[in-house]
């Protein structure tokens, strides 16, 4: 029996509840109210497309202007809770919250929470995976895997809950996992988020409530910097650490090669961190031997470097997730080969300054579409050695994949890591995709 979650359902049956969004994650969170029989109001910036109408439930399609006197507010990741509604709101005496931040509190077993500007996915799928193979019952969630708020009950001491963590879940978290991860740190969702320094904030907050283990990389600019009473257990694809670091395409732990980018599916040195990451995290819970078989084994995550298919000896990737600069210069790192890159999406207000040099030295053709093609364009063109590379610009994703197959040659391979988000023309980063995906699929192979 968990008394903290029977607590809290009491709470919930006496009070007035918000939920702000309804997707993903809030979607199930209904369902749990209902069956509560809690007394419950739905906000929404736009109009609602799921068919709600079973709850009976007051909803609110205009934004937050009705958001008075409530007791307790569950928004969305996509809902900040600085906006002016919600923090008049808190400030008034209600409960803040996020369903993720109560399976935090709320749950008996043990939480592990993965954050970073990259890198965040596959490290929590990896941190998954090795603690499958180590025997444990797991529970994925958080930005990636099911909503589990609804299945804290099932939860015992004996099993781990691994969670993905965003800035937007993170901001004004009151609770902390007992052993937390942040990739890296760097510019991303500016557009969100008023400045560099809320971001930062948001995402320390993986740590700063409790006490446990903290695992960082030693090699980026401002979690090398970070500090903490916790046990800081480092990474790096630089330098040898306290725990695994990665040169020269191998894995390390106390000077002791445990693992060869040869042996693996996944390519990339930034992969070869997120493996270093997820053992720093683990290391004192899982069967070292079974926990490197299982990440031999990995192939790696959809739209992550992900290989579509070769044609015509041009190998296809979609590195759709790639929504910000750091994130493709990753990927282009990836390859040895030389690439045709596509690119371009909605303008996050980041600087792509940084990305030129990386493209000048890995890609023979750039062919940009979307919002952020003239800034990629006017990066590419301000640097020095421009003159190696061709240049694209096209309006579609089917024009950019035509143009691809036209100017790849055989060797090469097509890499499309657009370095920015897909707000511009996709639901989002997956449904970019499978598009993509789905055009090159529909190419005949001469």
């Amino acid at each position: 029996m968990n008394k903290k979650l029977n607590e809290f359902n009491e709470k919930l049956k006496s009070s007035k509840i918000a939920i702000i969004g309804i997707g993903v994650s809030n979607l199930p969170l209904l369902d749990y109210l209902y069956n509560l029989k809690c007394d419950v109001t739905i906000f929404s910036d736009n109009k609602i497309e799921i068919d709600i109408s079973k709850y009976n439930y007051p909803v609110h399609e205009d934004g937050l202007k009705e958001l008075k006197d409530f007791d307790i507010i569950f928004r969305s990741p996509g809902c900040l809770p600085t906006r002016r509604e919600i923090a008049k709101e808190k400030e008034r005496g209600a409960l803040v919250t996020t369903e993720v931040e109560q399976v935090i509190r709320l749950t008996p077993a043990k939480v592990i929470g993965i954050t970073g500007s990259d890198g965040k996915t596959t490290t929590t799928t990896l941190t998954n995976l090795v603690l499958e193979a180590s025997g444990y019952k797991t529970f994925l969630g958080g930005n990636i895997g099911t909503p589990l708020f609804t299945r804290i009950n099932e939860m015992t001491e004996n099993d781990i809950v691994v969670l993905e963590l965003s800035s937007f879940q993170l901001m004004e978290m009151t609770v902390s996992p007992s052993i937390s991860v942040i990739t890296n740190i760097t510019p991303n969702h500016l557009d969100k988020h008023k400045n560099m320094d809320e971001y930062i904030e948001s995402k320390c907050n993986i740590y700063k409530n409790s006490d446990g283990i903290l695992v960082l990389n030693a090699d980026n600019e401002i979690t090398k910097n970070l500090k903490s009473n916790r046990e800081i257990r480092y990474f790096s694809r630089e330098k040898k650490t306290n725990y695994f670091y990665t040169l020269d395409d191998k894995i390390y732990f106390n000077d002791e090669v445990i693992l060869e980018g040869k042996d693996l599916h996944i390519r990339g040195r930034h992969n070869y961190e997120n493996i270093c990451a997820c053992l720093g995290a683990t290391y004192d819970l899982i069967d070292m031997d079974k926990a490197l078989e299982a990440i031999k084994k990995f192939n790696g995550v959809e739209h992550r470097l992900e290989f579509v298919r070769e044609i015509s000896g041009v190998k296809w990737y979609n590195d759709s997730v790639s929504s910000s600069p750091t994130r493709t210069i990753a990927g282009l790192n990836s390859y040895k080969e030389r690439i045709v890159l596509i690119a371009g999406g909605y303008d996050k207000n980041l600087d792509y300054t940084p990305i030129a040099e990386p493209i000048l030295e890995h890609v023979s053709k750039l062919i940009l579409f979307g919002a952020t093609s003239d800034k990629i364009y006017n990066a590419v063109m301000n640097s020095k050695g421009n003159e190696s590379i061709e240049i694209y610009q096209e309006k579609t994703l089917n024009d950019v994949v035509t143009r691809a197959k036209e100017v790849a040659i055989p060797g090469e391979i097509v890499l499309f890591s657009p370095a920015s988000a897909s707000f511009d023309m996709f639901k989002n980063f997956a449904d970019r995709g499978k598009q993509f995906k789905e055009l090159v699929n529909k190419i005949k192979n001469h």
